[in-house]
C-alpha cells in the first residue's frame, strides 16, 4: 500500500511538472530595463517626490504619491533594492481596473539525472513563466500585494488552480524588513489605481483596506503550504530512490569482471 501511494505521488508530481510545461518555456523572455542615461531629470524629480511622501507619512496630515508605469520601471532600474525584479518584471500599462505586467518568472522543471559536467546526481532544467500578468494592487497586513486576475500571452492557457495558488502575489514580502520600505508600507491605508497610475496613500483615522479577507488569505496560504509540502516530500522520496538505485547500479557494475 505504501509503495502504491509513493508511486502514485511520484506519478502525480510528474503530471504536475508536465502540466506546468504546457504554459511555460525553456528560455526566459528578454524584458527591457529602463535606461538611466537620459532619465536623470526624471529620476531626480521622482526621488524628491518620494522623499516628500516619506516625510509626510511622519506627520498627521493626508499623505499621497502617484506612480505611473514609467515611474515604477525607473525605480526598478535605479534602486538596488529592486535589482531582483530587473529582467523578470516590467509594468507595461496601468488601466483603470488593473495593471498589465510583462513577466519572466523562473520555475523548477522536471527532475532528471545530471549529465557529464554537472554537479550532483539529480537536477532539473529551469522553465520560465513568460507572459502578461494582469493584477490589481492592494494591501495585506501592512504589505503591498498583487491580486492576480489573469496570466495571458503564454504558450497555453494557465490553469485557474495555478493562478489561485500564486495569488495574492506577495511581491513586496522581501521588503518588510527593509529599514525604509518596511515602515513606509506599514503606514499606508490604501493602494489603488487612478488615472493611469498606482496611488499610495495614508489618510489619518482610516484603517488599512486589505485587498484580501483573512479567510481568503488563510485558504490561499493553506493551499500553497499543502502543495509545497507534498511536492517537497515526494521530490525527496524520488531523489532518495534515484540515489539508492544509482548506487546499486554502480555497485553491480563494479562487481562485474
Amino acid at each position: 500500500m505504501i509503495v502504491f501511494l509513493v508511486g502514485f505521488s511520484i506519478y502525480a508530481l510528474f503530471k504536475q511538472f508536465d502540466a506546468i510545461r504546457q504554459f511555460t518555456e525553456e528560455k526566459p523572455r528578454q524584458i527591457e530595463t529602463t535606461a538611466l542615461i537620459g532619465n536623470e531629470p526624471a529620476l531626480g524629480k521622482l526621488r524628491s517626490e518620494m522623499l516628500a511622501f516619506q516625510t509626510a507619512l511622519d506627520g498627521n496630515e493626508l499623505a499621497s504619491i502617484k506612480l505611473s508605469a514609467a515611474d515604477i520601471n525607473l525605480l526598478i532600474a535605479a534602486d538596488e533594492r529592486f535589482r531582483d525584479l530587473r529582467g523578470t518584471f516590467r509594468v507595461e500599462k496601468i488601466a483603470s481596473d488593473a495593471m498589465h505586467l510583462t513577466i519572466s518568472f523562473p520555475l523548477n522543471g522536471k527532475p532528471r539525472f545530471t549529465r557529464d559536467g554537472e554537479s550532483g546526481i539529480i537536477t532539473s532544467d529551469m522553465r520560465y513563466l513568460n507572459g502578461t500578468l494582469i493584477a490589481r494592487p492592494g494591501l495585506l497586513k501592512k504589505e503591498i500585494v498583487l491580486k492576480i486576475e489573469q496570466i495571458t500571452d503564454t504558450p497555453n492557457k494557465v490553469p485557474e488552480e495555478f493562478i489561485g495558488q500564486m495569488s495574492p502575489y506577495r511581491i513586496s514580502e522581501r521588503y518588510l524588513t527593509d529599514s525604509v520600505i518596511g515602515p513606509v508600507m506599514s503606514k499606508l491605508t490604501r493602494v489603488e489605481l487612478s488615472e493611469g497610475a498606482v496611488v499610495f496613500s495614508r489618510k489619518p483615522g482610516e484603517l488599512p483596506a486589505d485587498a484580501f479577507s483573512d479567510v481568503q488569505v488563510e485558504s490561499a496560504s493553506q493551499r500553497l503550504f499543502i502543495v509545497l509540502g507534498i511536492v517537497a516530500t515526494v521530490f525527496l522520496i524520488f531523489v532518495a530512490g534515484m540515489i539508492f538505485w544509482q548506487q546499486r547500479r554502480r555497485a553491480s557494475a563494479a562487481k562485474e569482471p
